[in-house]
């Protein structure tokens, strides 16, 4: 049994954000006193009582406005209410009843069976004196509710959670081998369109406004027996123009993204050339040993010839050069070119990354590496590693024991992560290496990879 679906909806700034963060229990939904914050659905697992459900965060509702982004909110919108089993209509006691309300319990009086009104900021007693005026929207008795303080949460949750499948803890299906793939890069690079295009269907925004997206988005999808959740995330500005507030806690959730993901895209513009901001978004996923796919987007709008494909190469590889190892796409979200690929490589560098290697095959490796380019010294001290075996998987971790560990320079520490990377297909996979002493002194371990 799947587990029930319920949408917050309403006009901007009536609290939606603030309820689902309460209901979910984290601040998983970006929440501003600036109006219009969310933007796309937001999708989040919630319980009460022990029963489980889908809570759903909509972008406010203006149902006449012709801005191209209020449209493809009402479109979102409109989207969780179809999909949606309950239906929360969030209104505010603080303003009463507006037109756009009244438009949009037009736009939900043929769901009407499934629409629960609720009534937010409803502070106090006295606040409750003025829940009367509510019921002419024709939904039936109102809750009120301060989502903000959590009064009469609890009781709206009791009223909720009997009209949902009853869905526990234990009937949770959960994909252990699961990989969530964090989508990033610059605003207006096409992260939205392509993960779109990926899905199959309009879940997220995509307007020609960089930032657009401002929440990391998850959208799962399963591919030849295989589950991905996809993360759109916001897209990472320069320093210099984040300000606090919406665009401070959008980059924060850029950087929650990476961190709480096994892989990551980084999406370049082919129009333009490799950026600062770009460079330390992969440096940052490198540094936290996250497995790395390039795509290089808008490939349909360069001029090309026989050189071109090589020389973005050869020029990419230059502005990061620590990315050598990573696999190159270029794709375009507009028209479809390649992206039906992308799947198949995310697979082949999950596969790499969760690869087990023996350790007799490692040091049959070493031995043949240490044949051809023995380690050395500037002191001119003996040098010698002695073995080396894999201690975890994804990302894969060596640990090469060895006479002295302060011996084993940077440049051979690179030289054997290169040998590892040919010997054994690790594309695109980050990992480890721990040198170690005799003694079982670490070394620092080499995060390159």
């Amino acid at each position: 049994m799947r587990k029930s679906i319920v949408a917050i909806v309403g006009r901007p700034n009536v609290g939606k954000s603030t309820l689902f963060n309460r209901v979910c229990r984290k601040r998983s939904a970006i929440v501003d006193f600036e109006e219009g914050i969310t933007r796309d659905r937001k999708y989040q697992t919630a319980e009460w009582s022990g029963i489980y459900f889908t809570l759903v965060d909509t972008g406010g509702i203006v149902p006449r406005s012709d801005d191209k982004i209020d449209r493809a909110i009402r479109f979102q919108a409109e989207i969780a209410i179809e999909q949606a089993d309950e239906i929360i209509f969030l209104l505010d006691s603080k303003t009463g009843i507006t037109d756009i309300d009244i438009e949009i319990g037009r736009i939900l009086s043929k769901h009407r069976e499934r629409v629960m009104v609720v009534v937010n900021k409803v502070d106090n007693e006295k606040d409750e004196l003025e829940l009367y005026e509510f019921m002419q929207m024709g939904f039936g008795e109102p809750m009120g509710i301060a989502a903000v303080h959590g009064r009469n949460c609890g009781n709206l949750l009791d009223e909720l959670v009997p009209r949902l499948n009853q869905v526990e803890e234990k009937d949770l299906f959960v994909q252990s081998d699961q990989i969530k793939i964090a989508i990033v890069g610059k605003p207006n690079v096409g992260k939205s369109s392509l993960v779109n295009r990926l899905v199959g269907e309009e879940v997220n925004i995509v307007t020609d406004i960089p930032g657009t997206t401002r929440d990391s988005i998850d959208q799962k999808l399963r591919y030849h027996d295989e589950e991905f959740i996809f993360v759109d995330t916001a897209g990472l500005r320069r320093k210099s123009k984040v300000k606090y507030g919406v665009d401070y806690f959008s980059s924060m959730r850029t950087i929650e993204a990476i961190h709480e993901s096994n892989m990551v895209i980084l999406v370049l513009d082919a129009q333009e050339k490799v950026s600062t901001q770009e460079l330390r978004i992969a440096s940052f996923a490198v540094r936290h040993h996250r497995d790395i796919l390039l795509l290089v987007n808008k490939w349909d709008l360069i001029d090309k010839s026989n050189e071109t494909f090589g020389e973005f190469v050869k020029e990419i590889h230059y502005e990061m050069p620590f990315l050598k190892y990573a696999p190159m796409m270029f794709v375009s979200a507009l028209t479809g070119q390649r992206v039906s690929n992308i799947l198949e490589k995310v697979i082949k560098i999950k596969t790499n990354s969760r690869k087990r290697i023996s350790t007799s095959e490692l040091n049959r490796f070493l031995l043949a590496t240490t044949q051809k380019f023995a380690p050395a010294h500037s002191s001119g001290k003996h040098t010698r590693i002695y073995y080396c075996t894999q201690t975890e998987v994804n990302p894969p971790t060596f640990v090469f024991f060895c006479n002295n560990p302060k011996l084993i320079t940077k440049h051979y520490q690179k030289f054997i992560e290169n040998q590892l990377r040919a010997t054994f297909d690790l594309e695109g996979v980050s990992f480890r290496m721990h040198i170690r002493g005799r003694s079982g002194e670490d070394f620092e371990p080499v995060t390159k990879s």
